[in-house]
């Protein structure tokens, strides 16, 4: 619906301030609250008894069916916030006819049911939803009151939301995947937040026209969440580059795992086919988040190495028990034998992640605090600020570090930030050796100019290449348990990245399987293998 509709805005201040119908307004609040009195007895304490619980929300609900934003306000111990959102339920929302249904109370809180109606232009729908309230002692009155929270009114409401109805702000779409298959929230339940930012940049592009909506205006400008249409309007069909079936593996993949996130892409040309995310907010954390990658940084820290010339796939590459740089001392994971000898190779410290064999080579000529960054920006196309896949995305920070964090960075912590999308990125441009930015929607829908880098020499990308490989498919590899039994060309990195605070690492995995490259990332999750590792096998099992 239109932006420029004037609303109320939850947890605002809300004066009247006509003639006198502030002070009549003020006076009704002060009398509810006991204002004026002389002598009065002091105020109560401790929590609301039953029937004080039953009193408060019969006479809140009674206010709030008859429509008296200020009375029923006045039962809350935020009555300038609650009449607020009150009186936009009524005029913004134009929800009328309001009968609500208590249930069984457990102790002071409340549970209830919301039966109404939403008119607008001559549409009428019926409303019904479930919420709850919880009943407080008042601070300063000692009265029993509402404990007033924006979910109080509607649950999908948060602190300076607001509800309305009108015209929907964007036409709503018919979003395929590449092969017309209809995605809906309903079936591809991560994609909700995904649609919904779909619609409101390419709603109008796709052709379709608005409808009349009842919605969650959110307060931090994202998407309006649709919550009753009373008129459909006519969608447009929009065009994603996604997989269907990949989207489902994906979708069942990140349900095993808790904060969990994955991107699987084409690595020949960058469309992204699914991407979902099993978490406890509504955040598309596979495209936005920015946490250290652990040990998949490596594949990119690995290729600087070669592209300078301080070793390559065969070349030495002790990994001892521990390597000390400007006075921090790193250990590899436990139970990872050291190997200083001939066979201490780049192939093998990567297939076996350690950590030393890749701090000791950083401080090798003519490798610099910038290196890393250059390698990461100049062949991989990161940290531009500059994808444009479609919708909000991040695409990763290397920024040239010193002091320990220079050595932290080329193992995925310091102060390198990562996402699942960017990770199969970076996985798809060492297999191919040129850097393709993902993207979700075509370019040509809106002439969007995606991000350009020089990518990697042959020689570079094919070394990266087998040594994923050996990761995936030999007995000392990291990632050769989780990727077992998956056909084809596969390879894999593994990673584990400690957080602060945290005490399980994050885990991270990211792999390829013909020209499917995957990348997941688990909080908390533990090692790679553990949770991100089956995450990615499943999506490439997918990709047939």
């Amino acid at each position: 619906m239109s932006k420029g509709v004037k609303v109320a805005v939850i947890g605002g201040v809300f004066a009247v301030m006509v003639g006198g119908a502030g002070y009549g307004a003020y006076n009704i609040v002060s009398a509810l609250n006991g204002g004026g009195a002389t002598g009065a007895a002091s105020p109560k304490s401790g929590p609301p008894s039953g029937d004080e619980v039953e009193e408060t929300t019969q006479k809140f609900f009674a206010a709030w069916e008859k429509g008296e934003s200020a009375r029923a306000a006045a039962y809350t111990n935020n009555d300038a916030a609650a009449v607020s959102v009150l009186t936009s339920y009524r005029e913004q929302a134009h929800i009328t006819g309001v009968k609500i249904t208590p249930g069984t109370a457990k102790g002071a809180t409340v549970p209830f049911k919301v039966d109404a109606k939403v008119s607008y232009g001559g549409k009428s729908k019926a409303l019904s939803y479930e919420s709850r309230l919880t009943v407080v002692r008042g601070l300063t009155t000692g009265r029993a009151l509402v404990d007033w929270r924006p979910t109080v009114l509607h649950p999908r409401l948060k602190k300076g939301d607001t509800l309305v109805t009108g015209e929907a702000a964007s036409p709503p779409i018919e979003a395929v995947d590449r092969d017309g298959t209809v995605l809906t929230k309903e079936k591809y339940p991560s994609l909700g937040p995904i649609l919904d930012r779909l619609r409101e940049k390419y709603g109008a592009k796709a052709g379709g026209e608005p409808g009349i909506e009842l919605s969650v205006r959110h307060a931090d400008e994202s998407p309006d969440t649709s919550l009753l249409t009373l008129s459909e309007g006519r969608p447009g069909k929009l065009e994603t580059t996604l997989s269907a079936g990949v989207q489902a593996a994906a979708e069942k993949a990140v349900k095993r795992y808790a904060q969990s996130s994955v991107v699987a892409l084409k690595p020949s040309t960058g469309e992204v086919l699914a991407v979902a995310n099993h978490r406890d907010d509504s955040w598309n954390a596979a495209f936005e988040g920015r946490v250290a990658p652990g040990s998949t940084m490596k594949i990119i820290t690995a290729a600087m190495l070669i592209d300078n010339g301080v070793t390559s796939m065969n070349g030495p590459a002790p990994c001892p028990p521990t390597a000390t740089w400007q006075s921090q001392t790193f250990k590899n994971l436990p139970g990872l034998e050291p190997n200083e000898t001939a066979s201490a190779t780049l192939a093998n410290g990567f297939m076996r992640s350690c950590n030393t064999a890749f701090i000791k080579l950083v401080d090798e000529e003519p490798l610099s605090d910038a290196s890393l960054t250059a390698e990461a920006q100049e062949r991989f196309g990161l940290g531009g600020d500059n994808w444009k896949t479609g919708i909000t995305s991040f695409d990763g920070s290397v920024p040239a570090s010193g002091g320990p964090n220079r050595a932290a960075n080329a193992i995925g912590q310091g102060d390198v930030q990562m996402n699942p999308l960017n990770m199969a990125s970076v996985t798809a441009t060492a297999i191919t050796g040129q850097f393709r930015q993902p993207y979700l929607v075509s370019p040509e829908l809106d002439d969007r100019e995606l991000a350009t880098a020089q990518g990697l020499r042959a020689s570079t990308a094919a070394q990266l290449k087998q040594m994923m490989r050996l990761t995936a498919t030999q007995p000392q590899g990291t990632a050769t348990r989780a990727m077992a039994g998956l056909t084809g060309d596969i390879g894999a990195k593994t990673g584990s990245a400690e957080v602060d605070g945290q005490q399980t690492s994050d885990s991270w995995f990211t792999g390829f399987r013909n020209d499917v490259a995957a990348a997941a990332m688990s909080q908390g999750g533990g090692h790679g293998g553990d949770a991100a590792g089956p995450i990615v096998a499943d999506v490439l099992r997918a990709s047939g």
